[in-house]
């Protein structure tokens, strides 16, 4: 089976089956497995940084083997198998339904009237505090939740696939891993984890920057503000803390016309982010339909450029 059918099957799966709980997740492994590698790496090697930095290339090198591996076996023993598991693993590394599913939960509560559950549900998608947002804060928290992930969860891993099949998916997830796992601005892995945090900018540089120029075609096809799409999206992508993060954002702020960022709390203490994007409306609850609408319209163009081109259309 040729790559570009392995990988619409990937994604049809990912959009009718979402990540069931019970499935034993590649994530997860790679997740422990770092964990499980960094006491050795640390005590092997004194400087944290350049410690950090092996234990990147051993769980990268871990996952391409044991991808490859798992590939190659399967299609020894018959073609179809080797298909079926390629096409697993580049489902696994897909997150479009439940990215979907969360953010909608959190919208069907505010359509309820049930506040305190939206908060509730949206502090399991952002890392700000939330048990003070009003209705307002939290469409805004649920919207850049979307925003910022559409690339990592949804696109990136998609380029990634096209790029170097379930190998190269796989490995994009597992960088995203490591980033999740190591690269926090604390004590303990400022140093350590700057290897994975700059790995993770590296290969999320394009896969934004793609992803943000078919925001305003997705836009159009949404009935959403494309031209301001544009405009937001040039004046406003370097106001994010992240080097990625700021072209979906602004793309999508502007393509919705809202205003997003400003202040923020964590554990209590406030974090002021400039804004993105011009309020010419305020933000309302069906503003998670719109982002997700604009999310899968996205999803889809690429998708369709990415099928055309590694099929010679």
């Amino acid at each position: 089976m040729s790559l570009e059918y392995q990988i619409l099957i990937a994604v049809l799966l990912d959009l009718i089956c979402g990540d069931p709980r019970w499935f034993p997740h590649p994530v997860k492994f790679i997740g422990r497995f770092a964990l499980f590698c960094e006491p050795a790496c640390r005590k092997a090697i004194p400087n944290p940084r350049m410690a950090g930095f092996i234990t990147v290339i051993f769980v990268l090198s871990a996952t391409a083997w044991i991808a490859w591996g798992i590939v190659y076996v399967a299609d020894l023993l018959h073609p179809w198998l080797g298909d079926a598991v390629s096409i697993l693993l580049i489902y696994t590394t897909l997150a479009a339904k439940d990215l979907s599913r969360h953010s909608m939960e959190v919208y069907e509560s505010l359509k309820e009237g049930d506040l305190p559950e939206a908060r509730r549900r949206v502090g399991r998608i952002v890392g700000r505090d939330t048990d003070v947002l009003d209705e307002r804060g939290v469409v805004r928290a649920t919207v850049e939740s979307v925003a910022e992930n559409t690339a990592d969860g949804v696109t990136a891993p998609l380029l990634f696939a096209f790029l170097g099949g379930p190998i190269g998916a796989m490995l994009y997830k597992a960088v995203n891993t490591l980033d999740s796992t190591f690269g926090y601005k604390n004590e303990r892995y400022r140093e350590f984890g700057w290897a994975a945090a700059r790995l993770d900018d590296l290969v999320n540089y394009l896969p934004a920057r793609l992803t943000a120029i078919l925001v305003p075609a997705a836009a159009v096809l949404a009935g959403l503000n494309a031209r301001n799409s544009i405009k937001i999206l040039f004046r406003d992508h370097r106001r994010h803390p992240s080097p990625n993060s700021g072209f979906l954002e602004a793309a999508m702020a502007g393509a919705l016309g809202v205003q997003l960022g400003g202040l923020n709390y964590y554990f209590g203490q406030p974090s002021q982010r400039p804004t993105m994007g011009d309020p010419l409306r305020p933000l309302e609850s069906r503003d998670i339909v719109r982002v997700n609408t604009l999310m899968f319209v996205t999803y889809a163009l690429l998708l369709a450029c990415g099928l055309a081109l590694i099929s010679g259309i």
